[in-house]
């Protein structure tokens, strides 16, 4: 390794995670071209996962790319699809060397990215800002080696960890400060999920507001019966906004019929019981392409997602009141007896955001 390699990748992550939740079904990758001490090009995904980020960044360079050391936050792909591959794209460049810090774990990539580089003449060095690239990438990686998208929780709460007082009123537990971070969070996931408990209860929008982005992640509810207002934000903005409703195998065909006349997508899921089989939920979203899913609960839903182990990543924001025993409580019945069975996750980061406190917790 270089002295300057941490410097440049620690650029191309940062630039790759400008495309996360723009351009599933591909990786948020971020490229930085690097000639003589100068960058001479950079790129990120696009939108819609194309142009590459390789290519965005060669044709900022141009001619510079001729004997450049490439940065890039996952090895180039290798395969053809809708583009060509960027191993050839490099090759075709001329550059002398490139720096990823993880291998694709896509099985049409899975190290033959490098391996074309190599054979072309090209020095190729692995291993630097691994860590963080694989917190970056995590739910493309997740969904080619297991089907399903990394998932974050997010729960809002008081100090006795209520989400609601017992009439069910929620609006605002924490502060602006807090809900311009979850929006923040929102922008960087495919997909923001809710049960439908909190669909008929908040009746929300789950957009990103406030940011001035373009483009909106798709909102998912999980509902096994489809017994969703008609007339909520929702179902009224469903042509607008993608909303697709993750349901049981045999939904009332009335209801049905009135979803799909709005504009919703629906999603047949397999039951465990009587409840949606939320492991069956995340493989037919990550079936569609989705690798990053931002869950905003309520309890019974979080409950449902940590049961079953299909919890990445949990955010709590913690609020400076108390509701009492009477509230609605953040996490529904997990139908633990023995503590040794409860999940345990490692403490990342704990911050102030305005009045309130942030914790976030990866799965250990």
């Amino acid at each position: 390794m270089r002295g300057e390699d941490a410097r440049y990748m620690a650029l191309a992550l940062a630039l790759g995670r400008r495309g996360q939740g723009r351009c599933w079904p591909n990786p948020a990758v971020g490229c930085v071209i690097v000639k003589g001490g100068r960058i001479v090009g950079r790129g990120w995904t696009a939108p819609g996962g194309r142009p590459h980020a390789e290519v965005r960044a060669l044709k900022q360079a141009g001619e510079g790319a001729r004997g450049a050391t490439v940065y890039v936050s996952l090895e180039p792909c290798a395969h053809h699809g809708k583009t060509p591959p960027c191993a050839d794209a490099l090759i075709a460049a001329g550059v002398a060397r490139v720096v990823a810090p993880i291998v694709d774990s896509d099985p049409r990539v899975a190290g033959q990215g490098f391996a074309r580089l190599e054979s072309a003449g090209i020095e190729v060095e692995t291993g630097i800002c691994a860590g963080e690239a694989l917190r970056d990438l995590g739910g493309f990686l997740r969904r080619a080696e297991t089907g399903l998208p990394h998932l974050t929780l997010k729960l809002a709460m008081s100090l006795d960890g209520r989400i609601a007082t017992a009439s069910g009123d929620s609006q605002w537990i924490t502060g602006a400060e807090a809900r311009r971070v979850v929006h923040a969070m929102r922008a960087r996931h495919d997909a923001v999920m809710v049960g439908a408990g909190t669909a008929r209860a908040d009746d929300p929008m789950l957009t990103v507001r406030g940011l001035g982005i373009t483009g909106q992640p798709v909102r998912v509810v999980v509902s096994r019966r489809l017994d969703l207002p008609l007339m909520s934000q929702l179902a009224q903005s469903a042509r607008e906004v993608p909303l697709w409703l993750c349901h049981g195998p045999d939904p009332d065909a009335a209801l049905a019929e009135a979803w799909d006349g709005v504009g919703a997508t629906r999603i047949a899921c397999d039951l465990t019981g009587r409840q949606l089989d939320m492991a069956s939920v995340l493989r037919a979203l990550g079936d569609k392409g989705i690798t990053r899913v931002f869950c905003e609960g309520g309890g019974g839903l979080a409950a449902s997602l940590l049961g079953a182990g299909l919890v990445d990543e949990l955010v709590v924001f913690r609020a400076g009141i108390a509701i009492g025993a009477e509230g609605l409580p953040g996490i529904g019945a997990l139908g633990l007896d023995r503590l040794a069975g409860a999940e345990r996750f490692a403490l990342a980061e704990t911050r102030a955001v305005g009045g309130d406190t942030m914790s976030r917790w990866r799965r250990g």
